[in-house]
């Protein structure tokens, strides 16, 4: 496997990379949060503040008798505020609801252009058609005056110290800060600060109680007509980008999504290891049917079909140890009786020739014992795990051919028919067990044949085949799966009396199973006898080989 694609389906790398993606989705979705909440945190500051001064402006201009008295406090008020006033007809202006719905309530529509920095500010008159505007590109020290100015104007009309009291507490409602009216003494003014204010000058305090902006605030102290007495106007809080409750939710809700993102890429491995846990306690519980199934090509699906092949593999051990035991003990009774009796016949028999003929007899029966061994030894090791297999492409054609000679080279009245494909077809495979698995094939159908096998081999959709076919007298559909069980012989002409011991096909199926592929036997269609084919993938780099190879290499290198 590239390193590629150990990368693609490694579970840490989806993980690790799943987690960035997962934060930076949050840290973009925190950074749009974080401008879109400032947005409307500075246009609402931007209105709170223009609705106490611009309430101050038109208590002003309604105070008017005329159109030309009004003409000229507005001109005053333009001066003393740096930016022109205009009065416009609201149906001028296209206002939105909201927009509306702010005048209602008597507060000041504020509308920020970005791209030219700058901020056109309403205010609906007493006459509930027009609007006091002015356009502000910024808030300099001159308006802050001129907001002290029209306070001081507007207090003038009350002439009483508890009016004057009064009419704070009245203007507090449209101020976001306080208003009071102290005495001088009680300000902690710095002599400077206290000859100015003596001077009629309006003074601005700065305060920045620690070193977080979020405390930073100005207070304006305006002088009264009431001697020693001044309106403090504040502290006016200034505007404060990342306050430290934002910043505190922001943090929260990122843990949060980062937490769902995290949940949601461990929930399916979660989910699969529980799974994988479910089939391990049938498993040990006995139930070997148990089949876990994990969709996916990560670890833990690898590791799923790994334990299915090894559950599996253990059945079939399981079962195969029973049989074996079972068929061993059956076949080796005829040759131990066949011995016993010829070592009988040899005490009691003092002829030479009977002697020697009983001889010959023990001979083949051990002859037969070891075969008979052989085959199990062969049968058991590959039941055992899988064998260490020298995969490589293997030519089709030159394989074909070398079976046909040897095959021929028995000396049998059968007619061997040979059909590769081109030398150019070859399929991954281990040539040393195909080998056997077609020599097996053969010297099967040879047993069986009348007069002719043919023996085929190609690629067809991605899968390889080996294939041998005999003119018999065939397999019936019901016994077609027997052929395969060890030492099983059938009852009609593929009886004892064609030999073997019923594993050389349960030895090819075994062979088959390694290669990840399947054996089937059904009917010839060419010559109407037994058609044994054996198919696998033309690359069989499956999950079971791949993963049986490495505990195998892990072993080796454990006890090696």
């Amino acid at each position: 496997m590239s390193l590629i694609s150990s990368l693609k389906h490694s579970i840490f790398v989806r993980i690790y990379a799943g987690l960035l993606i997962v934060c930076l989705c949050v840290a973009l979705f925190a950074q749009l949060l974080m401008e879109t909440i400032n947005k409307e945190r500075v246009q609402s500051y931007r209105e709170n503040m223009a609705t106490g001064a611009f309430y101050l402006i038109s208590q002003g201009i309604d105070r008017q008798d005329s159109k030309s008295q009004r003409d000229y406090w507005l001109s005053d008020a333009s001066s003393l505020f740096g930016s022109k006033f205009h009065i416009v007809p609201l149906q001028q202006v296209n206002f939105s609801s909201s927009e509306l719905r702010r005048f209602e309530k008597g507060e000041t529509v504020v509308r920020y252009d970005n791209k030219k920095n700058y901020a056109d500010v309403y205010h609906r008159l007493q006459e509930r058609d027009v609007a006091l505007t002015v356009r502000i590109a910024q808030v300099t020290e001159q308006q802050v005056r001129a907001l002290a100015v029209f306070l001081l104007d507007d207090m003038s009309y009350y002439t009483t110290l508890s009016a004057k009291r009064a009419r704070l507490v009245d203007l507090e409602d449209k101020f976001p800060f306080p208003l009071a009216l102290e005495g001088v003494n009680d300000l902690n003014l710095d002599s400077d600060q206290l000859a100015r204010l003596r001077r009629d000058e309006v003074v601005i305090l700065f305060q920045d109680t620690s070193t977080s902006q979020s405390n930073s605030s100005i207070r304006i102290i305006v002088p009264s007509e009431i001697n020693d007495m001044a309106i403090l106007m504040g502290p006016i809080p200034l505007f404060n980008w990342f306050p430290l409750n934002l910043i505190i939710s922001m943090v929260l809700i990122s843990m949060f999504l980062i937490s769902l993102g995290v949940y949601a890429l461990i929930f399916p491995l979660e989910r699969k290891l529980q799974l994988i846990q479910v089939g391990v306690n049938e498993v040990s519980q006995g139930n070997l049917d148990s089949q876990v199934q994990v969709i996916g090509q990560d670890e833990i699906a690898r590791l799923s079909a790994t334990f299915n092949a090894m559950t599996s593999h253990i059945k079939r051990l399981i079962e195969s140890q029973r049989e074996l035991t079972r068929a061993v003990s059956h076949e080796l009774r005829t040759p131990v009786a066949r011995i016993r009796f010829a070592v009988d016949m040899l005490a009691d028999t003092d002829d030479e020739d009977s002697r020697f003929m009983q001889r010959d007899y023990i001979d083949e029966d051990i002859e037969a014992l070891n075969g008979l061994i052989d085959e199990i030894l062969t049968y058991a090791k590959l039941e055992e795990g899988s064998p260490k297999l020298d995969l490589e492409p293997v030519n089709f054609k030159e394989l074909i051919e070398q079976i046909v000679r040897e095959t021929n080279a028995l000396g049998k009245d059968i007619k061997i028919i040979g059909k590769p494909p081109s030398s150019k077809v070859t399929a991954i495979a281990d040539r040393r067990y195909l080998h056997r698995v077609i020599q097996n094939l053969a010297g099967n159908a040879l047993r069986y044949a009348e007069s002719t096998i043919i023996i085929s081999a190609g690629v067809r959709k991605g899968n390889a085949f080996v294939c041998v076919e005999d003119d018999g007298h065939g397999i019936s559909e019901a016994d077609r799966e027997k052929v395969f069980i060890p030492f099983s012989r059938l009852d009609d002409s593929r009886t004892r009396a064609s030999g073997g011991y019923g594993l050389g096909l349960s030895i090819v199926s075994r062979i088959a199973f390694w290669f990840s592929g399947n054996m089937k036997v059904d009917e010839s269609p060419e010559l109407s006898g037994a058609r044994f084919t054996m198919t696998w993938p033309v690359k069989p780099l499956t999950q079971t080989i791949a993963a049986d190879e490495i505990t195998q290499e892990q072993s080796e290198r454990t006890f090696g």
